[in-house]
Protein backbone atom coordinates (compact mmCIF):
# COMPACT_ATOMS: atom_id res chain seq x y z
CA UNK A 1 0.00 0.00 0.00
CA UNK A 2 1.52 3.44 -1.01
CA UNK A 3 2.22 6.53 1.44
CA UNK A 4 -0.36 8.22 -0.55
CA UNK A 5 -2.90 5.66 -0.49
CA UNK A 6 -2.51 5.32 3.21
CA UNK A 7 -2.09 9.62 3.80
CA UNK A 8 -5.02 10.68 1.38
CA UNK A 9 -7.55 7.76 0.90
CA UNK A 10 -7.37 5.22 3.45
CA UNK A 11 -8.16 7.72 6.30
CA UNK A 12 -11.68 8.72 4.57
CA UNK A 13 -12.18 4.83 3.64
CA UNK A 14 -12.28 4.15 7.73
CA UNK A 15 -14.87 7.17 8.23
CA UNK A 16 -17.24 6.35 5.75
CA UNK A 17 -16.70 2.49 6.50
CA UNK A 18 -17.35 3.50 10.51
CA UNK A 19 -19.40 6.57 10.80
CA UNK A 20 -19.66 5.79 14.27
CA UNK A 21 -15.81 6.02 15.57
CA UNK A 22 -16.18 9.06 13.09
CA UNK A 23 -18.84 10.81 15.16
CA UNK A 24 -17.18 9.83 18.84
CA UNK A 25 -13.61 10.96 17.69
CA UNK A 26 -15.22 14.51 16.58
CA UNK A 27 -17.31 14.93 19.86
CA UNK A 28 -14.12 13.83 22.00
CA UNK A 29 -12.37 16.37 19.60
CA UNK A 30 -15.32 18.92 20.30
CA UNK A 31 -14.82 18.72 23.76
CA UNK A 32 -11.37 19.39 23.97
CA UNK A 33 -11.60 22.31 21.45
CA UNK A 34 -14.17 23.89 23.98
CA UNK A 35 -11.95 23.32 27.07
CA UNK A 36 -8.56 24.82 24.75
CA UNK A 37 -10.82 27.93 23.88
CA UNK A 38 -11.71 28.70 27.39
CA UNK A 39 -7.87 29.05 28.18
CA UNK A 40 -7.16 30.82 25.43
CA UNK A 41 -9.83 32.99 26.61
CA UNK A 42 -7.90 33.87 29.26
CA UNK A 43 -4.93 34.77 27.28
CA UNK A 44 -6.71 36.87 25.06
CA UNK A 45 -8.47 39.20 27.96
CA UNK A 46 -5.42 39.61 29.60
CA UNK A 47 -3.52 40.60 26.12
CA UNK A 48 -6.41 42.97 25.39
CA UNK A 49 -6.44 44.88 28.26
CA UNK A 50 -3.10 45.06 29.40
CA UNK A 51 -0.80 44.28 26.33
CA UNK A 52 0.88 41.29 28.37
CA UNK A 53 1.16 38.29 26.74
CA UNK A 54 0.41 36.26 30.21
CA UNK A 55 2.84 33.36 30.26
CA UNK A 56 1.55 31.76 33.57
CA UNK A 57 -2.18 31.28 32.18
CA UNK A 58 -1.16 27.66 32.75
CA UNK A 59 0.07 28.07 35.85
CA UNK A 60 -2.98 29.82 37.27
CA UNK A 61 -5.19 27.02 35.76
CA UNK A 62 -3.09 24.73 37.81
CA UNK A 63 -2.94 26.74 41.07
CA UNK A 64 -6.69 27.35 41.48
CA UNK A 65 -7.34 23.93 40.92
CA UNK A 66 -4.70 22.90 43.49
CA UNK A 67 -6.18 25.73 45.99
CA UNK A 68 -10.02 24.12 45.70
CA UNK A 69 -8.81 20.29 46.13
CA UNK A 70 -6.03 21.32 49.12
CA UNK A 71 -8.35 23.64 50.81
CA UNK A 72 -11.23 20.64 50.85
CA UNK A 73 -8.79 18.27 51.83
CA UNK A 74 -7.94 20.43 54.85
CA UNK A 75 -11.38 20.17 55.91
CA UNK A 76 -13.10 23.21 54.18
CA UNK A 77 -16.61 22.17 52.54
CA UNK A 78 -16.88 21.88 48.82
CA UNK A 79 -18.39 25.25 47.81
CA UNK A 80 -16.97 27.38 51.44
CA UNK A 81 -13.61 25.90 49.32
CA UNK A 82 -14.73 27.40 45.75
CA UNK A 83 -15.60 30.49 47.43
CA UNK A 84 -12.26 30.94 48.86
CA UNK A 85 -10.67 30.16 45.82
CA UNK A 86 -12.43 32.92 44.07
CA UNK A 87 -11.24 35.04 46.52
CA UNK A 88 -7.57 33.69 46.53
CA UNK A 89 -7.91 34.69 42.73
CA UNK A 90 -8.93 38.72 43.24
CA UNK A 91 -6.07 38.23 45.94
CA UNK A 92 -4.18 37.45 43.13
CA UNK A 93 -5.15 39.73 40.39
CA UNK A 94 -4.61 42.87 43.27
CA UNK A 95 -0.99 41.38 43.84
CA UNK A 96 -0.39 40.71 39.88
CA UNK A 97 -1.20 44.71 39.24
CA UNK A 98 0.20 46.69 42.54
CA UNK A 99 3.53 44.30 42.12
CA UNK A 100 3.74 43.20 38.79
CA UNK A 101 2.03 45.60 36.09
CA UNK A 102 2.14 48.89 38.36
CA UNK A 103 5.75 49.42 38.73
CA UNK A 104 6.35 48.23 34.78
CA UNK A 105 3.85 50.38 33.04
CA UNK A 106 5.44 51.95 30.05
CA UNK A 107 8.52 49.23 29.83
CA UNK A 108 9.36 47.32 26.64
CA UNK A 109 6.98 44.27 26.17
CA UNK A 110 9.48 41.63 26.85
CA UNK A 111 9.98 43.02 30.31
CA UNK A 112 6.73 42.35 30.66
CA UNK A 113 6.67 39.27 29.21
CA UNK A 114 9.87 37.91 31.24
CA UNK A 115 7.34 39.63 34.43
CA UNK A 116 4.59 36.68 33.69
CA UNK A 117 7.69 33.90 33.29
CA UNK A 118 8.72 35.19 37.04
CA UNK A 119 4.74 34.82 38.47
CA UNK A 120 4.76 31.51 36.94
CA UNK A 121 7.69 29.71 38.87
CA UNK A 122 6.86 31.98 41.96
CA UNK A 123 2.93 30.41 41.60
CA UNK A 124 4.57 26.61 40.86
CA UNK A 125 6.93 26.65 43.94
CA UNK A 126 4.11 28.99 46.29
CA UNK A 127 1.50 25.75 44.91
CA UNK A 128 4.32 23.37 45.98
CA UNK A 129 4.68 24.56 49.59
CA UNK A 130 1.17 24.48 50.38
CA UNK A 131 -0.14 21.51 48.61
CA UNK A 132 2.57 19.46 47.34
CA UNK A 133 3.38 18.06 44.33
CA UNK A 134 1.51 15.21 43.66
CA UNK A 135 -1.64 14.79 41.67
CA UNK A 136 -4.73 15.18 43.10
CA UNK A 137 -8.42 14.22 42.45
CA UNK A 138 -10.63 16.77 41.68
CA UNK A 139 -13.72 16.96 43.91
CA UNK A 140 -16.32 16.08 41.12
CA UNK A 141 -18.53 14.69 43.32
CA UNK A 142 -18.81 17.08 46.27
CA UNK A 143 -19.09 19.92 43.00
CA UNK A 144 -21.58 18.09 42.09
CA UNK A 145 -20.35 17.14 38.82
CA UNK A 146 -21.59 14.30 36.39
CA UNK A 147 -20.19 10.66 36.63
CA UNK A 148 -20.45 7.89 34.23
CA UNK A 149 -21.20 7.68 30.94
CA UNK A 150 -24.82 8.28 28.16
CA UNK A 151 -24.67 5.62 25.42
CA UNK A 152 -26.70 6.60 22.06
CA UNK A 153 -27.50 4.16 19.16
CA UNK A 154 -26.01 6.25 16.05
CA UNK A 155 -25.30 5.26 12.15
CA UNK A 156 -25.14 1.28 13.00
CA UNK A 157 -23.09 1.76 16.26
CA UNK A 158 -23.32 3.09 19.70
CA UNK A 159 -21.50 6.32 20.56
CA UNK A 160 -20.33 6.57 24.42
CA UNK A 161 -20.57 10.16 25.77
CA UNK A 162 -19.03 10.89 28.83
CA UNK A 163 -21.60 13.19 31.23
CA UNK A 164 -18.19 15.24 32.86
CA UNK A 165 -17.36 15.81 29.10
CA UNK A 166 -20.78 16.92 28.11
CA UNK A 167 -21.19 18.88 31.65
CA UNK A 168 -17.67 20.53 30.76
CA UNK A 169 -18.74 21.39 26.73
CA UNK A 170 -21.71 23.14 28.41
CA UNK A 171 -19.78 24.97 31.12
CA UNK A 172 -17.25 26.42 28.90
CA UNK A 173 -19.90 27.31 26.01
CA UNK A 174 -21.71 29.28 28.75
CA UNK A 175 -18.42 31.19 29.98
CA UNK A 176 -17.57 32.07 26.86
CA UNK A 177 -20.59 33.38 25.77
CA UNK A 178 -21.19 35.08 29.22
CA UNK A 179 -18.11 36.70 28.60
CA UNK A 180 -18.58 37.95 25.25
CA UNK A 181 -22.08 39.47 26.08
CA UNK A 182 -20.03 41.14 29.23
CA UNK A 183 -17.64 42.65 26.81
CA UNK A 184 -20.12 43.82 24.60
CA UNK A 185 -23.27 44.75 26.66
CA UNK A 186 -21.46 45.98 30.60
CA UNK A 187 -19.99 49.49 31.39
CA UNK A 188 -17.05 47.78 32.29
CA UNK A 189 -16.93 45.59 29.56
CA UNK A 190 -17.11 49.14 27.16
CA UNK A 191 -14.22 49.85 29.41
CA UNK A 192 -12.15 47.07 28.87
CA UNK A 193 -12.44 47.83 24.95
CA UNK A 194 -11.73 51.24 25.12
CA UNK A 195 -8.42 50.53 27.12
CA UNK A 196 -7.86 47.52 24.60
CA UNK A 197 -8.07 50.21 21.48
CA UNK A 198 -5.96 52.91 23.24
CA UNK A 199 -4.44 53.29 26.59
CA UNK A 200 -4.33 56.95 26.63
CA UNK A 201 -7.47 57.61 25.11
CA UNK A 202 -9.08 55.72 28.07
CA UNK A 203 -7.05 57.50 30.46
CA UNK A 204 -8.18 61.03 28.91
CA UNK A 205 -12.02 60.25 29.43
CA UNK A 206 -11.32 58.74 32.90
CA UNK A 207 -10.55 55.01 32.89
CA UNK A 208 -8.76 53.68 35.21
CA UNK A 209 -5.98 51.32 33.97
CA UNK A 210 -5.37 49.89 37.23
CA UNK A 211 -8.87 49.08 38.20
CA UNK A 212 -9.65 47.55 34.13
CA UNK A 213 -6.34 45.59 35.05
CA UNK A 214 -7.39 43.99 38.31
CA UNK A 215 -10.61 43.13 36.84
CA UNK A 216 -9.40 41.70 33.74
CA UNK A 217 -7.14 39.48 35.74
CA UNK A 218 -9.25 38.56 38.09
CA UNK A 219 -11.77 37.68 34.93
CA UNK A 220 -8.78 35.38 33.82
CA UNK A 221 -8.54 33.76 36.98
CA UNK A 222 -12.11 33.08 37.38
CA UNK A 223 -11.80 31.26 33.73
CA UNK A 224 -8.30 29.54 34.92
CA UNK A 225 -10.29 28.36 37.71
CA UNK A 226 -13.33 27.00 36.32
CA UNK A 227 -10.87 25.29 33.22
CA UNK A 228 -8.48 23.43 36.13
CA UNK A 229 -12.32 22.30 37.48
CA UNK A 230 -12.78 21.27 34.07
CA UNK A 231 -9.53 19.47 32.95
CA UNK A 232 -9.29 17.84 36.45
CA UNK A 233 -12.09 16.08 36.47
CA UNK A 234 -11.52 14.98 33.34
CA UNK A 235 -7.83 13.87 34.71
CA UNK A 236 -5.84 14.37 37.72
CA UNK A 237 -4.76 17.81 39.42
CA UNK A 238 -1.33 17.96 39.11
CA UNK A 239 1.14 20.64 37.68
CA UNK A 240 1.78 18.47 34.45
CA UNK A 241 -2.00 19.96 33.03
CA UNK A 242 0.66 23.19 32.40
CA UNK A 243 1.33 21.19 29.22
CA UNK A 244 -2.49 21.01 28.29
CA UNK A 245 -2.59 25.05 28.39
CA UNK A 246 0.46 25.42 25.92
CA UNK A 247 -2.23 24.23 23.29
CA UNK A 248 -3.57 27.16 23.61
CA UNK A 249 -0.60 28.81 21.74
CA UNK A 250 -1.47 27.31 18.64
CA UNK A 251 -5.11 28.47 19.53
CA UNK A 252 -3.80 31.90 19.65
CA UNK A 253 -1.94 31.59 16.82
CA UNK A 254 -5.10 30.65 14.58
CA UNK A 255 -7.59 32.77 15.92
CA UNK A 256 -5.52 36.06 16.78
CA UNK A 257 -4.26 37.05 19.99
CA UNK A 258 -6.89 39.77 20.60
CA UNK A 259 -10.36 38.40 19.01
CA UNK A 260 -12.62 36.30 21.95
CA UNK A 261 -14.40 34.38 18.31
CA UNK A 262 -10.96 33.44 17.33
CA UNK A 263 -9.88 31.53 20.24
CA UNK A 264 -13.01 30.27 20.18
CA UNK A 265 -12.81 28.78 16.30
CA UNK A 266 -9.42 27.96 16.92
CA UNK A 267 -9.81 26.20 19.68
CA UNK A 268 -12.45 23.97 17.90
CA UNK A 269 -9.97 23.50 15.20
CA UNK A 270 -7.14 22.50 16.92
CA UNK A 271 -9.66 20.16 19.10
CA UNK A 272 -11.18 18.25 16.63
CA UNK A 273 -8.20 18.48 14.25
CA UNK A 274 -5.52 16.82 16.84
CA UNK A 275 -8.49 13.90 17.74
CA UNK A 276 -9.40 13.06 14.00
CA UNK A 277 -5.06 13.15 13.14
CA UNK A 278 -4.32 10.98 15.81
CA UNK A 279 -7.46 7.92 15.39
CA UNK A 280 -7.30 7.82 11.19
CA UNK A 281 -3.42 9.45 10.46
CA UNK A 282 -1.76 8.80 13.77
CA UNK A 283 -0.98 4.88 13.04
CA UNK A 284 0.88 5.97 9.89
CA UNK A 285 3.46 8.12 12.04
CA UNK A 286 3.71 5.48 14.78
CA UNK A 287 0.87 7.20 17.49
CA UNK A 288 1.54 10.04 18.99
CA UNK A 289 0.67 12.63 17.03
CA UNK A 290 -1.66 14.28 18.71
CA UNK A 291 1.04 15.74 21.04
CA UNK A 292 2.56 17.77 18.24
CA UNK A 293 -0.22 18.29 15.54
CA UNK A 294 -1.54 21.24 16.80
CA UNK A 295 1.71 23.43 16.57
CA UNK A 296 2.39 21.70 12.94
CA UNK A 297 -1.10 23.67 11.68
CA UNK A 298 -0.06 26.50 13.89
CA UNK A 299 3.13 26.60 12.09
CA UNK A 300 1.14 26.53 8.64
CA UNK A 301 -0.69 29.66 9.53
CA UNK A 302 2.10 31.34 10.80
CA UNK A 303 3.16 30.78 7.28
CA UNK A 304 0.37 32.15 5.39
CA UNK A 305 -1.54 34.08 7.75
CA UNK A 306 0.46 35.08 10.60
CA UNK A 307 -2.45 37.42 12.55
CA UNK A 308 -4.62 34.56 12.42
CA UNK A 309 -8.06 34.19 10.88
CA UNK A 310 -9.79 36.72 13.03
CA UNK A 311 -6.52 39.18 14.39
CA UNK A 312 -5.82 42.49 12.65
CA UNK A 313 -3.73 43.06 9.48
CA UNK A 314 -0.38 43.70 10.13
CA UNK A 315 -0.02 46.76 8.29
CA UNK A 316 3.80 47.94 7.00
CA UNK A 317 4.52 51.16 6.56
CA UNK A 318 6.92 52.32 4.24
Amino acid sequence: MSLLYQLFVDPFVQMADAPDLLVQTLWEGFVGGVLYSLIALGFVLIFKASGVFNFAQGIMMVFAALTLVGLHEKGVPAWLALIATIGVMYVLALGVERIVLRPLVNQPDIILFMATFGLTYFLIGLGELLFGGSPKTMITEQLYLPSGALDFKILGGTVSLQKIDIAAAIIALVMVAGLGLFFQKTRIGRALRAVADDHQAALSVGISLNQIWVIVWFAAGIVALATGILWGARSDVSFALQIVALKALPVLILGGLTSIPGAIVGGLIIGVGEKLGEFYWGPIFGGGIESWLAYVIALAFLLFRPQGLFGEAIIERI
